[in-house]
């Protein structure tokens, strides 16, 4: 994963996103009031990136700046997202309006409303104090299906609100607020002190420190945050009835480490921990798990995050080890008991405060979900701490202003790039998308060893498009889309850059992928393979084969004047976005896929209702929406013909003349009358090379095999078994066979 990020770097190198200086444009669409309580005027634009005051009369109340002006606030959509905040002169948050953005999922799909309720939870923020470290970082909501989009807002905001304060622009912030700080007395951790102590003891001087939390506790949390739907599902039980008791401790610190671990478990520790790396204990007990089941899926758990400074860090599984008991004398028997490593790049400081943040969600539907927090502070006592004076050094002051850029503000976090951040958090996703590309791969490369195996090929091939159904589909949310084409074409001419393309790392997996699979085998291995809604076609028809559903074959003649549907409709969207790529992205709802996989139905009826009569088409012509409506599948095809190695589907002589069997079972119909594949629409389901080794189907394997047979039986010949392989495969069933 380090090297793929360090290549991903180097490619995004020659792409910086400059800032447009563009508050004066959206001036007019923003009240002062609503972004700056009391605010009834603005004054004069200053600066560059420019801020603008907030005024009541003649009093300055705060400024307002716009987010993309001050940091990169680039979408998915590959535009920016315009927000524009307004700041008090303390430094926080004081309001936030969304002014532009080109977000597909966003202008048709998810309420606009959803995203910006999402964002407002920034409002309050004391940026001064998260700029500074005395605050953590703050989380915004995550929206199921606009996860980027989201993130890249609240990142953006946070990011220029910090560039804000840090560069001075703000009325009371002066220059010595940002002079160079003083050198401060070296603390370390005290290693000398090894006393092994009980647990009251540990309890009373601060050693391991407690969040205790009931149910009562948990339900007016939701309560204070105002979300009905949460508040409609309280958590059952009494009020004081423990909902969960959550300790945790630096077991870095020997006497701590010592007495929760026990000498060996202590020892073991230290010697498996780089330099520069510590370690906590968390331990719990009660109805709710701070483990959570996120570690499980993708290695990460999804409860619990450690907070320090601005820096969080969420663990990885990798990063943990399970525990049994603790060892100190006199401890509760703990339901979880977790050793966690820092690493050593996170710049954990042992002897600060940090905070242990507990995550705690509410299903609120099918698809949403409610969160609040709580905090566990640790302050390392300093009885374990030893001092070291420093020598005084005059500080030198560093003027405050706007020579100090975006890079210069930010430490943290928020210094890493956020598609660096967003590959962190998904390591678990990328193997597994990883892992799939590589089956399939082997699939394709191997596929006369596999179609061979009549069986096993008709298995494997429904296993995988389940797998891309519902893993790639439904909970990775990794649909490809014409949209992504769209974006990509006006993107090189708009002004290209690499950076909202990462901010999805499966998308960008699966379309290099896709890129690399063209050049190899056309437009088959998305289509046929990695495609969620066309494996929900192919599966859906399977099961209306099994139940007799009478299928209809489209006769050649109409088949091949039906074809350029689906190229009609992409070059429309195509040109439509060179007008406006906002309406080609409402005009792209010609695809089900949002419907149908990204929101999983859960939309308004029109759209719904026209996914469904799709999929009901596919139940009696396969693939109907691939065929003849897809314009992602047109996009696609176009550059099919640059495929280097389309030979390997391999043709007998007598195919087309006279043989029709692959042409009139062909799922797709894309073998021509005179046994020729069109490139163009093949989507590589390999049932014509399953046909292509078939002695009991394929008529002119049955020819060889009948003369090996009459070679075989002659006079003074062995004996030879026969098997029934037409039972066999009669047995099992292949959704597109008929008696041979």
């Amino acid at each position: 994963m380090a090297l793929v990020l360090a290549v991903l770097t180097v490619m995004m190198a020659p792409n910086p996103v400059s800032a447009a200086d563009r508050l004066p444009e959206f001036l007019a669409e923003i009240d002062p009031g609503t972004l700056v309580p009391g605010a009834d005027r603005f004054g004069d634009v200053a600066g560059s990136p420019p801020v603008v005051p907030a005024l009541a009369g003649d009093e300055v109340l705060g400024f307002v700046f716009l987010n993309s002006d001050f940091a990169d606030a680039t979408g998915y959509s590959g535009k920016p997202i315009h927000i524009a905040a307004g700041i008090d002169l303390s430094g926080r948050i004081t309001g936030l309006q969304l002014l532009e953005h080109q977000e597909p999922i966003v202008l048709i799909g998810i309420p606009e409303k959803r995203v910006v309720d999402a964002i407002a939870s920034l409002v309050g923020t004391d940026v001064a104090a998260v700029a500074e470290g005395r605050q953590p970082l703050p989380q915004v909501d995550i929206v199921s299906g606009a996860t980027v989009t989201v993130l890249v807002m609240g990142d953006s905001v946070l990011r220029a609100g910090i560039a804000v304060v840090r560069q001075g622009r703000l009325a009371e912030v002066q220059a010595d607020d940002v002079a160079a700080p003083a050198q401060a007395a070296e603390r370390t951790i005290d290693m000398e002190q090894t006393e092994v102590r009980d647990w009251q003891t540990l309890v009373g001087d601060g050693s391991v420190r407690r969040l205790s939390l009931s149910v009562g506790d948990v339900n007016e949390a939701f309560e204070r945050g105002g979300n009905e739907d949460a508040i409609a599902r309280p958590e059952r039980g009494e009020p004081e009835e423990p909902f969960i008791d959550l300790y945790t401790a630096l077991a870095t610190i020997p006497t701590v480490g010592r007495s929760l671990l026990g000498e060996a478990a202590y020892q073991q520790m230290i010697n498996q921990l780089e330099p520069g790396e510590h370690a906590i204990v968390v331990m719990g007990e009660g109805r709710y798990s701070f483990k959570g089941s996120g570690y499980v899926r993708g290695g990460i758990f999804d409860r619990i995050e450690l907070i320090q400074d601005v820096n969080t860090l969420r663990f990885r599984d990798r990063d943990h080890t399970r525990l049994g008991d603790v060892e100190a004398e006199g401890a509760p028997d703990f339901d979880e008991v977790s050793l966690f490593r820092i690493p050593a790049g996170y710049g954990f400081e042992p002897t600060e405060p940090w905070a242990l943040q507990l995550l705690v969600q509410r299903a609120t539907g099918p698809l949403d979900k409610a969160f609040t927090t709580f905090g566990l502070t640790y302050t390392p006592p300093e009885q374990y701490i030893e001092t070291t004076p420093a020598p005084q050094v005059p500080a030198e002051p560093v003027a405050a202003g706007p020579q100090l850029g975006e890079a210069a503000a930010l430490t943290g976090e928020l210094a890493e790039p956020l598609w660096v951040r967003m590959w962190r958090a998904n390591t678990g996703n990328i193997s597994v998308a990883l892992a799939a590309i590589g089956v399939l791969t082997v699939i394709f490369f191997f596929q006369d060893a596999l179609v061979k195996r009549y069986r096993l090929f008709v298995w494997v091939r429904r296993g995988f498009l389940a797998f891309t159904l519902v893993w790639i589909g439904w909970i990775a949310n990794a649909q490809l889309s014409v949209v992504n084409v769209l974006t990509f074409a006006n993107s090189l001419i708009t002004g290209f850059s690499w950076t909202y393309f990462l901010s999805a790392p499966l998308i960008f997996i699966f379309w290099v992928s896709v890129a690399a699979g063209i050049l190899f085998w056309g437009r088959g291995p998305f289509c046929g393979w990695l495609c969620p809604f066309g494996a929900l076609q192919e599966l859906l028809n399977n099961v209306a084969r099994a139940l007799k559903v009478p299928q209809i074959n489209v006769p050649w003649g109409l088949n091949e004047r039906l074809w350029p549907i689906k190229y009609i409709i992409f070059l429309g969207l195509f040109g439509l976005s060179f007008y406006s790529v906002a309406m080609a992205e409402v005009a792209s709802e010609v695809e089900p896929f949002k419907t149908a996989i990204t929101l999983k139905f859960m939309r308004a009826w029109p759209f719904v209702l026209f996914a469904v009569a799709l999929l009901v088409m596919g139940l009696f012509i396969e693939r109907f929406f691939c065929r003849y409506l897809c314009p992602l599948g047109a996009a696609l095809a176009i550059p099919a013909r640059l495929a280097m190695f389309f030979p390997w589907l391999k043709r007998h002589k007598e195919c087309g003349s006279p043989c029709q069997r692959c042409a009139k079972e062909c799922p797709v119909q894309c073998i021509h009358p005179d046994g020729t594949i069109n490139p163009n629409e093949c989507i590589w389901c390999m049932h014509c090379q399953d046909l292509f080794w078939d002695e009991h189907r394929c008529p002119s394997m049955i020819q060889k095999r009948l003369r090996r047979e009459k070679v075989a039986s002659a006079p003074g010949a062995p004996p030879k078994l026969k098997p029934d392989a037409a039972r066999a495969r009669a047995v099992a069933g292949h959704p597109n066979s008929t008696p041979g």
